[in-house]
């Protein structure tokens, strides 16, 4: 009787198959709500609002809706409002992100130093971050308020005049900007800070051996190991800004004169006040081209810079 000689190992890998198999059954029912979410929430309404931008759905009228082609995509491209609040909104950004950057990375410097009670500092910078925005914007709508805000009062003190912050033209997204940046400076701090902290000592150690002082240090050692964390908050910090919306919508809905109104408030309005859901879905996709461009255009940067 002749017997089998089974090729070597192949009864000890079995077992391991087994328990890698059930491995992968475990994983996938662990991952399994978040991927039904993912698909519910994300993967399907960017499908169908993809549709729908190339229909005609209108909210007041029943029935399916007709497919009408670019036609939606070349009002969108036509539309002064599109392009006036996309306008107001990357001025916004720029408004936002260069303090947003700037400010944080000096209160991470300045934490960082060893003050005495740091964590006091570090709540103070970071706890506005964790109030939500319709808090933040009744918050400074009082300050902002021409006749009783606190901010009129002190310039009253000063010798200044009173502004009417939110209801000029000239002012309002200044005033908007500041709000945002006192609100959302401490995520960008803490980002920082975890940065800085990472730094060997001795790296500075070193440099003072060889005098180098502290302005020396900054320049030639710190803020060199610290441009991929300014990267990141880059990146961050732009995306962030485009889609403004809370803090715009609750203080002063989009005025004075639509001067504060951005493109994703055009993009609601559009949809849910004018009833045009395919021209909004049109807007959105317009936009989501924008932003996709502009963030491959900063990544290739980020890559030339690395390189």
């Amino acid at each position: 009787m002749t017997s089998i000689t089974l090729p070597k190992g192949a009864v000890a890998d079995t077992p391991k198959t087994a328990t890698k198999v059930a491995q992968s059954k475990a994983g996938l029912l662990w991952v399994a709500p978040f991927f039904v979410f993912f698909v519910l929430f994300l993967v399907w309404p960017t499908i169908y609002g993809f549709w729908m931008s190339f229909t005609n759905r209108d909210l007041a009228a029943g029935g399916q809706p007709d497919m009408v082609g670019l036609s939606n995509y070349a009002e969108a491209l036509t539309d002064p409002m599109v392009w006036k609040t996309f306008g107001n909104t990357v001025l916004f950004t720029v408004l936002t992100t260069i303090p947003l950057v700037v400010l944080a990375l000096g209160a991470a410097l300045l934490v960082n130093m060893g003050l005495p009670g740091q964590w006091v500092w570090r709540m103070s910078f970071f706890l506005p971050y964790l109030l939500a925005s319709t808090v933040v914007s009744k918050f400074w709508g009082w300050l902002y308020n021409p006749e009783l805000g606190l901010i009129n009062t002190v310039l009253g003190w000063l010798g200044f005049e009173s502004q009417a912050w939110l209801q000029n033209p000239d002012t309002a997204m200044l005033a908007i900007a500041a709000t945002t940046t006192w609100w959302t400076l401490g995520f960008n701090f803490l980002l920082y800070l975890a940065a800085l902290q990472n730094i060997p000592a001795t790296v500075y150690e070193a440099a003072a051996i060889d005098g180098a002082g502290k302005w020396r240090q900054l320049f030639s050692i710190t803020l060199p190991l610290l441009r991929n964390t300014t990267g990141l908050i880059l990146v961050l910090q732009v995306l962030a800004s485009l889609k403004v919306f809370d803090q715009i919508f609750q203080m002063t809905g989009g005025g004075p004169d639509d001067s504060t109104r951005s493109i994703l408030m055009y993009i609601f309005d559009s949809g849910f006040t004018g009833y045009r859901l395919g021209y909004a879905s049109a807007i959105s996709y317009v936009f989501f081209a924008i932003i996709l461009v502009l963030s491959l255009l900063q990544l290739r940067f980020a890559r030339r810079s690395d390189s």
